[in-house]
């Protein structure tokens, strides 16, 4: 595959991560994500270490952001790719917060998924 096909492809699975947290979609979501993926971040100032399946628990328990009317706004900023592995950077609202997220991706079966999230938000 080319550089722009991978990027497009990547893209796709941004996509569907960004419509999976702005729907509250967890059937989205784990399209998006590898099933032994990790998050990493600091929520409230606390650092917090969950599995995909404990986060996709707390993502049914919150409001959806789509339902309250909050805006769509959630955009990449940085993709870097290395044959099968990339990296890419987004900024995104969700939930009343601005969120920084630095999402490891690999590439399984042609498909790129999310196997690690780190993340910040102001």
């Amino acid at each position: 595959m080319s550089a722009v096909s991978e990027i497009l492809s990547i893209g796709e699975t941004i996509q569907i991560y960004f419509d999976g947290m702005h729907q509250g979609d967890t059937a989205r979501l784990r399209k998006a994500f590898h099933a032994d993926a990790f998050l990493f971040g600091y929520y409230h100032g606390e650092f917090s270490r969950i599995s995909l399946e404990e986060w996709m628990a707390e993502v049914e328990g919150m409001a959806k952001p789509s339902d309250s009317g909050e805006k769509f706004d959630m955009r990449i900023v940085a993709t870097d790719i290395t044959g099968p592995t990339a990296t890419v950077k987004v900024a995104l609202l969700y939930a009343g917060l601005r969120f920084t997220d630095y999402l490891t991706l690999m590439k399984f079966d042609n498909t790129w998924k999310i196997i690690n999230k780190s993340y910040h938000h102001d």
